[in-house]
């Protein structure tokens, strides 16, 4: 693995595709930034990223794409990187964390982590993804319109003081192995996902293409999307086609 420093910049994602645009990219090539100027999101979300407070990290992920390996399902890289978070909190001794759909490692309603998977120019013989992940490690505070937005918390205000290089490590251990299983056991990555969701018999309400879909939340598959028990029986969503899953009032 090929790990970039790049001290401040605009954001750890944009180093990575300018990197892949210039022809000097690896699969499993890592970029990291002490802070970013233009960190992001989902739908463009503005990410909060002071100088040595957070981590931030995107990796280009290009594995081989064969008969026996077929490329990944996007939103798969997405749940990785959302275990990955996960496994890296942890493994520092943070309990109660749990996914909330798609991409945010959260303790309580609060916001721990997010995960931003991006491709441009998708070639399907040999896809490339950049996936950012930001932590929130050492901020002992946060601006008021942040928080005005989201609850939102980090490692130290969770009660753990943990070296920002010492959570950096974890997370370059945790994500290239998490996106492995996007292509080796993808049914075993869905299940963790799910599990850590804890969405599995809860009431839920979706957003797919004609509206609400509310129900009880029965099973998530990459290819067929998400299943929902409603009133009127089974009702299978498009992955592609899920706006939002949340659980119901």
């Amino acid at each position: 693995m090929r790990a970039f420093r790049h001290g401040t910049c605009d954001s750890t994602n944009e180093r990575a595709f300018h990197a892949i645009a210039a022809d000097d990219a690896r699969h499993g090539d890592v970029h990291l930034a002490t802070a970013q100027t233009s960190g992001r999101g989902r739908r463009g979300n503005a990410w909060w990223s002071p100088p040595g407070e957070g981590l931030y990290a995107s990796l280009i992920w290009s594995p081989p794409v064969d008969a026996t390996h077929p490329a990944p399902e996007p939103a798969s890289l997405t749940m990785a990187g959302g275990l990955a978070a996960m496994d890296v909190v942890q493994a520092v001794g943070l309990t109660g964390a749990w996914l909330k759909w798609p991409n945010d490692l959260l303790i309580g309603d609060r916001k721990l982590a997010g995960v931003l998977v991006e491709a441009r120019g998708l070639d399907p013989a040999r896809p490339t993804y950049v996936v950012g992940v930001g932590l929130n490690v050492r901020q002992s505070s946060f601006p008021g319109e942040l928080q005005a937005e989201r609850a939102v918390t980090s490692l130290l205000l969770e009660g753990h003081d943990v070296p920002l290089e010492d959570v950096t490590s974890r997370l370059l251990e945790a994500l290239p192995a998490r996106l492995a299983t996007t292509q080796s056991d993808p049914t075993a990555l869905t299940h963790a996902f799910v599990t850590a969701t804890g969405l599995v018999g809860m009431p839920v309400v979706v957003d797919g293409p004609t509206g609400e879909v509310r129900g009880t939340f029965h099973d998530l598959d990459l290819e067929a999307g998400v299943v929902v028990e409603t009133a009127t029986g089974p009702q299978t969503i498009a992955l592609a086609h899920v706006r939002a899953l949340r659980r119901a009032e």
